[in-house]
């Protein structure tokens, strides 16, 4: 990446802030689902094939059924914090009139190398979450999942979101879940008390330290939701919905194999990890 357009970025925001930083260095360090292709050359199609079966074949098969990618053909859409460019790559595909933006110049250069290698046209650049260089009403779609709870104002992100939809226009953002099982069970319960993080650190301190698997001592910024404080966040837009996935069984040990499929499925749009909200300005 240019060092002028890094420059650039860091001027129209000012002094980054930490946490932002702490991000930057993390994902520069370990893109996004970038750790299942360690196998492939870096930037072939099998490395990128990698990535992609990883998230919609075995981690998240719920995303393709639940964002309808090939819903958007036609349409101006941006991805904030783009990662490597696996969603982004998928609405392309779908015919979707793509822009990407990350706050970390090695996820601009990575998902343009995934654009090279497919043949797909979008345009990248980097940018930060709370202030977005694009006019009002540029996009028909804004697509940003599990990244606004990594940014210090998710409140501000989020109007960012809606100054920039058209009216009418869609946004679909994931945030972690509080009232998960994973974050009473695998976190507080089995981290934070049999093992006793709590009695050293704080919740918010567990969360950097442990949600994003950091191989680096960056320890990003993790905020977690409820519903209603989604909700809340999503108060300027319209006809908001919040669904609710990301479980898996083998989270549940033995049980999670013997769980009928009915109770599971429950559990998952109950309890799961990720909060998808959809909402239309």
């Amino acid at each position: 990446m240019p060092v002028n357009q890094i420059s650039e970025i860091e001027s129209c925001s000012g002094s980054p802030d930490p946490y932002k930083l702490r991000a930057r260095a993390q994902w520069s360090a370990h893109p996004c689902g970038a750790y299942v292709a360690e196998g492939f050359e870096f930037g072939t199609r099998q490395y990128f094939d990698a990535i992609e079966r990883e998230r919609y074949e075995v981690c998240s098969r719920w995303m393709p059924k639940s964002i309808r990618f090939d819903r958007y053909g036609g349409k101006r859409l941006i991805e904030v914090g783009c990662g490597t460019g696996t969603d982004l790559t998928q609405f392309a595909r779908a015919g979707a009139h793509v822009t990407g933006v990350d706050f970390t110049p090695r996820s601009i250069e990575v998902t343009r190398r995934r654009f090279e290698v497919y043949g797909l046209a979008g345009q990248f650049t980097i940018g930060d979450a709370e202030n977005l260089s694009f006019p009002d009403e540029s996009f028909d779609v804004f697509y940003s999942f599990g990244v606004l709870h990594h940014t210090p104002d998710t409140e501000r992100a989020v109007a960012e979101a809606h100054r920039v939809l058209r009216k009418g226009g869609r946004a679909i953002v994931m945030l972690y879940h509080r009232r998960s099982l994973y974050y009473w069970g695998a976190l507080m319960f089995r981290q934070g008390l049999l093992r006793g993080d709590l009695f050293r650190e704080s919740p918010a301190a567990m969360l950097s330290r442990y949600v994003e698997y950091p191989q680096t001592d960056a320890r990003p910024l993790v905020k977690t939701y409820t519903r209603r404080e989604a909700r809340c966040l999503f108060r300027s837009f319209r006809d908001v919905r919040i669904e609710v996935s990301q479980l898996q069984r083998g989270e549940l040990g033995a049980l999670g194999r013997a769980m009928p499929e009915t109770v599971f499925q429950w559990l998952e749009r109950s309890f799961g990890w990720n909060l998808l909200i959809t909402a239309t300005k």
